[in-house]
């Protein structure tokens, strides 16, 4: 029996080093497509990313976002994932896409997660707090942030020379490493494969 390919939108905000791992990972792939690349910031490099990977992309504005018409843009896709999109999932999304959107965030939650935790801001927590280890936390989405249902984390040291910058590194080291991989088992688990 052929498995019915698993059709991604891949959701971001800024550089989008994740997003094109995600592209290469997938690429060729017999049962996950990256098919889209969303993002909500015009200057986003994401974009740019997803341009020379010769993948469709999409700008949109907050008020497209929080409208249910938005789904008419994801007809074809299977699963969303986020890697480095900071706004809030709108209910209709999570109902939509139930059990199917994933995030990656750059600690090991509970700790330094939620509205304005995202990128060196969670860094330079965990460094304040001196905190002996961070990581990365991947998690399906729910209406709030960073607190639905872990699926993988892996941790790294935090050393007393660390800056945010520095520990920034050793977490998308952790992320290029992990996150093609759990979503691709997830997704595997899901479809029963």
């Amino acid at each position: 029996m052929e498995v019915q390919k698993k059709h991604l939108a891949i959701l971001a905000s800024g550089s989008g080093t994740n997003a094109e791992n995600l592209i290469r990972y997938f690429t060729d792939h017999d049962q996950v497509s990256v098919d889209l690349v969303l993002s909500n910031k015009k200057d986003a490099f994401v974009l740019e990313r997803a341009r020379k990977a010769e993948i469709p992309s999409l700008l949109f504005s907050r008020e497209e976002f929080n409208n249910v018409n938005f789904l008419e843009k994801l007809e074809e896709i299977d699963y969303l994932i986020l890697a480095g999109f900071l706004w809030l999932i709108p209910n209709y999304l999570i109902e939509a896409f139930p059990g199917r959107i994933i995030n990656i965030h750059p600690s090991l939650l509970p700790k330094f997660g939620g509205k304005g935790m995202y990128g060196s801001y969670v860094h330079e927590a965990v460094i304040q707090n001196q905190e002996s280890k961070s990581g990365i936390t991947i998690h399906l989405v729910n209406e709030r942030y960073d607190e639905g249902k872990v699926l993988f984390q892996a941790s790294c040291p935090v050393n007393l020379d660390d800056t945010a910058d520095s520990l920034a590194a050793k977490i998308h080291q952790l992320e290029y490493e992990h996150f093609p991989k759990v979503i691709e088992k997830y997704i595997q688990d899901q479809e029963g494969d």
